[in-house]
């Protein structure tokens, strides 16, 4: 097997990265040290986090630096404040037997003052956020003119997150004939066009396939009714009784909101967003790392760049728009040979999504049951057992405190005092999943063998005005003929109703009207917030759906443009004669007055 020495490694490094564990290089380090100490052109990577690929550039640009020139001669861009400082700390422990190289990160949310006073004492080695190196660039404290190789770490990241024009001004600014390297986990086609414009006949080293999933990392899906999900997440984590892991919500307001709950459920979870300030996201990733927090809730923008050790777990509660988005949040576990789970929690509508994640990726998602109460009761048990086994007996402390502990306890049995250990522990479970029932979403049936299919179209249209379980279903009078799709809904529903978030379940958007699930607790207030609210010039009519009203043929006649025939008035036809009729009583007033 291939030694770092054999890689053209000198001893200094060496010795700093054998101290920090380092024994065999891993493939991309195999591929991308050797040409970067002693070949000619640019490197294009493709690789996912976690495989080494800040030790495949870092020691190789350490080794090329000339510590008596104290002037910038090796740049690095990271997307994130995150992991500008992480690929700055592990440069760092690198260069630790290499006297007189200095690296610098530099990033926004930070003293910019004390960044200067660093940088005209002198620094070799530079790593940047694109946006606080153009304002050091544009105050004119720094210099790029001796920078010999510039690195571009998660490329497609910076991508995605509108760098393009900031790395435009920034290589402006550096020397024609660098060494340039960029990282990547996907190749978009936007990173090729990248690579075109800024290198010169770029090698490109490949680590597995194109936006391929990570190989060690276990693709899991839970299908659930989507009132069902947050349930879903907490069974999850309780038949996990060791996880270690992100939770990937779509907004800001669904991760605080996800994060609130299962801090009130008694879980160590914390949020991480766009709205905190950076002070807030460094102690929260703080915690995270020291794992006072088990679970990090966060956003995909939020969480981009992090770098964390032994995730065991990444949780999907919503999936991305963007395969490569998945591909992102699956690398962040199964790192550095280790093995990890990626979870999706979807509901049915999602299965098409997850589909073509599959096609990308290259992987098949298992189908998983979501935990049973009892299956979970017992791996906790087996956890407490296997916790119980393993600690550690401080017997010089404790020795002197067993005497009275035994007087106390003597008249319990050996089995009593187990039972007593274990109720202390899982009374709160045992409580909560006394009752609870089975939450997994059945509809696994070819389409030809489903019951509905059968049923003429009357029974299913009545179907679809009928609420699942619990639920109550709602009519309103825009639908997808209107541009009205189910995140119009969701801000409608954000924006005008009172009080806390509702969940929102199944959604029907037909041409016309919409009819979707809520909460049988939600509903007078649903309809109290929406009914006569605007939504793009349009006034809303809403009301707690009937299965006997023909809610089509009222959608047909609003859009004919149709009066109201007696008898039989539809619920459009009654609102809309009732709005009329408002309008003809303030012309009058007007006219009044």
């Amino acid at each position: 097997m291939t030694t770092f020495e054999e890689l053209g490694v000198n001893p200094e490094l060496r010795q700093a990265i054998e101290e920090l564990g380092f024994e065999q290089p891993m493939p991309v380090q195999e591929k991308v040290i050797p040409h970067l100490l002693s070949e000619d052109g640019d490197v294009v990577a493709l690789a996912q986090t976690g495989t080494g690929k800040t030790a495949a550039f870092g020691l190789p640009v350490l080794q090329r630096i000339d510590p008596t020139v104290n002037r910038p001669q090796a740049l690095i861009l990271s997307p994130t404040r995150e992991l500008c400082l992480q690929i700055g700390s592990d440069l760092a422990d690198f260069s630790k037997y290499l006297p007189g190289i200095k690296v610098l990160p530099v990033y926004g949310g930070s003293s910019i003052e004390s960044q200067i006073r660093t940088l005209r004492k002198g620094v070799q080695v530079i790593v940047a956020t694109p946006g606080r190196l153009i304002d050091l660039i544009n105050r004119n404290e720094v210099k790029l003119d001796d920078v010999h190789t510039v690195i571009l770490d998660e490329a497609d990241e910076m991508l995605n997150m509108g760098f393009l024009e900031s790395i435009d001004a920034i290589l402006s600014h550096v020397p024609e004939n660098r060494k340039m390297l960029m990282f990547s986990a996907t190749m978009p086609a936007e990173i090729a066009k990248i690579a075109k414009k800024y290198m010169k006949s770029p090698v490109e080293f490949v680590i597995g396939n194109r936006n391929e999933g990570a190989a060690n990392v276990r693709h899991i899906y839970y299908m659930v009714n989507a009132r069902d999900k947050y349930l879903a997440l907490k069974r999850i984590a309780d038949n996990s009784p060791d996880i270690y892991g992100i939770i990937f919500c779509r907004t800001r307001r669904d991760t605080q909101e996800i994060a609130d709950k299962l801090i009130a459920d008694g879980y160590n979870a914390e949020a991480l967003h766009g709205d905190l300030s950076q002070q807030q996201r460094d102690i929260v990733m703080r915690k995270f790392r020291d794992r006072v927090v088990s679970l990090l809730v966060a956003t995909d923008v939020a969480a981009r760049g992090l770098d964390v050790d032994d995730l065991t777990h990444v949780i999907n509660y919503g999936l991305p728009d963007d395969t490569a988005v998945y591909t992102h949040r699956s690398g962040r576990t199964g790192r550095a040979g280790k093995t990890g789970v990626s979870i999706a929690i979807i509901h049915s509508r999602e299965k098409g999504k997850l589909r073509e994640i599959e096609k990308k990726i290259g992987k098949t998602f298992e189908r998983k049951e979501v935990p049973t109460p009892q299956h979970i009761i017992e791996k906790q048990l087996y956890n407490l057992a296997d916790r119980i086994e393993r600690v550690k007996v401080d017997e010089t402390e404790i020795v002197k405190y067993m005497p009275g502990i035994m007087r106390k306890l003597e008249w319990l049995s050996e089995e009593d005092l187990l039972k007593r250990v274990v109720s202390l522990e899982f009374n709160r479970l045992l409580a909560y999943y006394r009752d609870a029932p089975t939450i997994d979403f059945i509809d696994e049936k070819p389409r030809k063998e489903r019951k509905s299919d059968s049923k003429p179209k009357s029974d299913k249209e009545k179907d679809r005005r009928t609420a699942e379980r619990g639920m109550e279903r709602i009519y309103v009078n825009v639908g997808k003929g209107d541009g009205f799709f189910a995140g119009n809904l969701i801000e409608l529903l954000n924006r005008d109703v009172q009080g806390k978030r509702v969940d929102v379940g199944r959604i029907d958007l037909l041409p016309h009207y919409s009819l979707f699930d809520v909460k049988k607790s939600d509903a007078r207030r649903v309809v109290e917030g929406l009914r006569g609210a605007d939504w793009t010039g349009t006034r809303l009519y809403c009301e707690i759906a009937d299965a006997d009203k023909d809610y089509a043929r009222a959608s047909a006649r609003k859009k004919r443009g149709e009066a109201a025939e007696e008898p039989g008035e539809t619920t459009y036809d009654y609102f809309l004669k009732k709005s009329r009729s408002s309008a003809k009583k303030s012309t009058k007033s007007r006219k009044r007055k």
